[in-house]
């Protein structure tokens, strides 16, 4: 006798889980993220210029980014390697703000004003008070023992003292500065000018005060005002 075929059981059916989705349907995506990271890398320069890397702990970060630290972790490494992200975060927004001031055509002594101003105007910065230049403060700690840091340091301050030198160049060739004038070395009486006002912001010397050393340092450099 020819026995009937049984229909499949479901020990017999393929597990449907694991199985690749049939065409048509729509695609399970990930659960999407719960931050932006451009913004919480913002945040985390934010805390690290007020507090500095040593005071700034995993759950101080972890609160003002409002991710776990498992997703700091996945989304910019431990700790130091997020300080090194805020760093070249401000590096960037530093220049991206002087650059025009830089670029631009005009006389020496204006431009001069406009980089300090607007460096003042960084530095003086902070909803609880003036964090001053992130550049300065991370000098005097984290570039100290740390050989990566320290180099990108070295890095941002050459690259501040060629900017001036390029301005100062400029001027001679049209005549504003002297013959005599060494435009390397005016770069870095600017630079030193601007480390100074960094310094002196963030320990809450009024803005008049530093406008006044600012305007005296422009006087030696380009001399003053007829």
């Amino acid at each position: 006798m020819v026995q009937k075929s049984k229909p499949p059981t479901a020990a017999n059916e393929p597990e449907r889980r694991g199985q690749p989705e049939r065409r048509g349907q729509p695609k399970r995506r990930g659960r999407p993220r719960a931050y932006e990271p451009d913004v919480a890398l913002g945040k985390a320069l934010d805390l690290f210029r007020k507090q500095g890397f040593a005071a700034t702990s995993l759950d101080d970060l972890s609160e003002a980014t409002g991710m776990n630290r498992p997703s700091l972790y996945g989304a910019f490494g431990d700790k130091r390697e997020l300080y090194i992200k805020s760093y070249q975060r401000y590096r960037e927004d530093a220049r991206a703000s002087m650059a025009a001031i830089f670029r631009e055509e005009m006389p020496v002594r204006q431009r001069l004003e406009r980089i300090f101003a607007s460096a003042l105007s960084i530095y003086l910065s902070g909803e609880t008070g003036p964090r001053g230049c992130f550049t300065v403060v991370t000098a005097a700690s984290e570039a100290v023992g740390d050989p990566e840091i320290r180099a990108m340091v070295l890095d941002g301050l050459t690259e501040l003292d060629k900017a001036f030198a390029g301005c100062f160049r400029r001027a001679k060739e049209n005549g504003e500065l002297p013959e005599s004038a060494d435009p390397l070395v005016l770069a870095q009486v600017a630079s030193a000018t601007v480390h100074t006002i960094a310094i002196r912001s963030r320990a809450r010397v009024p803005r008049k005060e530093l406008e006044a050393i600012v305007k005296g340092a422009i006087d030696v450099m380009v001399g003053g005002k007829e």
